[in-house]
């Protein structure tokens, strides 16, 4: 059965939303863009054929307000919703709901979402479907017998939310003695960012790689992969810098990692797009993490080394148009590396920062894409996700994609509030990172040799003056003599 797509909420906002915008705009597919009163003049909202202002007290509680943006659809005569990612990108009532009101969910169904959105679920479902698993503690109201359970695994132990992610409700164990504490305090974390307070225990992987396979489902047992992902790179258990393909993974072990991938998704009739995670230890083994129901923030990597473009193949699925090729046609082409620009302090345990974009200058490449929907004059605000923006760069090589990578970098301009972009540049400049050589630890391991520079004082005040001298408004300001001064000519007193 097939649907035509005519119109397309967003319920979304930020460069997601604008990111999707364009592939609709040019595959001529109308938008809707959702906003709360703050935003009402950001850069989604003027790309989008059309705007709806969602009530809330906050723009978070906005954007999470199902119920008001399924009625933001209906009233705009849209028929589909894309949630994006984040917010209720993985929320299986709202899903449900959006289908319910006879509009098309553009992602899985909310019985897969329920699935994969339950940590433990999850891993019963992979564990039966031959997915290899961490051995685990599962949840239970006796906390003696949890820490017992946990003893006979061995340490160090790895504490999750059992309905969540992005590193909340997590904590490392490293002996029986924690085990109670961190599981209060997990628990209690878990509770208040998900609203499930369940936890479980998996055996922690030290210094793992953090590989991803993107995976395509038809939603009637049907499933490809895209290939894999590198997504070591991360701070506070989030990631700053993917790339793909991952490097240095010996060809037989990427076919197992990607097949046990397409073997979940169809097992679970997986519909559109989605991600499965796993940790890659040093010995080769690997064990499956979880599984991302929707678009993932990194998926641009994946479009610049097999040349789709997702958001267009979620759309086709939707539709009910199918998988986009068989697994044998999926193109491979070079490499791709995409770095997070996030507004953070690096040297305060990246802390989140504020304050007003002042000046955004981005270089121009045919092998550059800078994924944003920022504004000059846009203040930057502890509303939303510090993240700001996305330098994806494809080299033929991955040399070549990290050189690139460094050297866009270093030519991106984004002033007015505190960014990681020299911080990403340092990384990538690494010679660990260069050879190939990483792991989840990778930011701590290296934390010294990241650190940056003591600043020279004369160089300082030439890039100062420099900078100075290159804004428009500081070169009127110069040339603008008021009177009398003006009339007197090149005389002076």
């Amino acid at each position: 059965m097939t649907a035509r797509i005519t119109k397309v909420l967003i319920a979304n906002r930020g460069e997601i939303a604008a990111r999707i915008i364009r592939t609709l705009d040019r595959l001529g597919i109308a938008s809707v863009a959702v906003h709360h009163a703050a935003e009402a003049r950001a850069a989604h909202v003027r790309m989008a054929g059309q705007a709806v202002e969602l009530r809330g007290d906050t723009p978070v509680a906005a954007h999470l307000d199902g119920a008001q943006i399924i009625a933001a659809a209906r009233a705009t005569g849209a028929d589909a919703i894309h949630p994006g990612y984040g917010f209720l990108s993985e929320n299986a009532r709202f899903a449900k709901a959006v289908e319910d009101a006879g509009l098309i969910f553009i992602g899985p169904s909310a019985e897969v979402i329920e699935l994969m959105g339950d940590k433990i679920s999850a891993r019963t479902f992979a564990e039966r479907h031959g997915v290899p698993v961490a051995p685990s503690v599962m949840p239970t109201d006796d906390l003696e017998a949890f820490a017992r359970d946990a003893e006979r695994i061995g340490f160090p132990l790895l504490i999750k939310a059992a309905a969540g992610g992005g590193g909340k409700g997590m904590s490392i164990v490293h002996s029986a003695s924690e085990m109670r504490e961190a599981a209060r305090i997990a628990s209690g974390e878990a509770l208040r960012y998900f609203g499930d307070g369940r936890v479980y225990a998996e055996l922690f992987v030290e210094n793992p790689r953090h590989i991803e396979v993107q995976v395509l489902g038809d939603g009637a047992g049907a499933a490809i992969h895209l290939w894999e992902r590198e997504c070591s790179v991360q701070r506070r258990f989030q990631k700053i810098i993917e790339e793909a393909p991952a490097a240095n993974l010996p060809p037989a072990l990427r076919d197992e990692i990607c097949g046990s991938a397409v073997r979940l998704a169809a097992a679970a009739q997986y519909r559109n797009a989605g991600t499965v995670e796993y940790i890659l230890g040093a010995d080769g083994r690997f064990f499956f993490l979880e599984m991302n129901t929707r678009l993932q923030v990194e998926h641009p990597v994946t479009e610049e080394i097999t040349g789709l473009d997702l958001v267009e193949t979620q759309l086709a699925i939707a539709e009910g148009r199918g998988l986009p090729m068989p697994q044998a046609e999926v193109p491979l082409h070079g490499n791709a590396i995409e770095c997070r620009i996030c507004a953070e302090d690096p040297e305060n345990n990246f802390l989140p920062e504020t304050g007003t974009i002042r000046r955004l200058d981005v270089p121009q490449a045919d092998w550059l894409r800078f994924e944003n929907a920022l504004d000059p004059g846009q203040k930057v605000t502890s509303d939303f996700d510090p993240m700001l923006a996305k330098l994806v760069v494809h080299g033929d090589s991955r040399a070549q994609a990290v050189d690139r990578s460094i050297a866009a970098l270093k030519d991106l301009a984004l002033l007015g509030v505190g960014t990681n972009i020299d911080y990403l540049a340092r990384v990538l400049d690494h010679p660990a990172f260069r050879a190939g050589d990483l792991s989840t630890a990778f930011v701590a391991r290296h934390a010294a040799d990241l650190a940056p520079p003591a600043p020279d004082p004369a160089t300082l005040d030439r890039v100062l003056i420099a900078a100075a001298l290159a804004d428009h408004h500081f070169a009127q300001l110069i040339d603008n003599v008021p009177e009398p001064y003006a009339s007197m000519g090149q005389w002076r007193n």
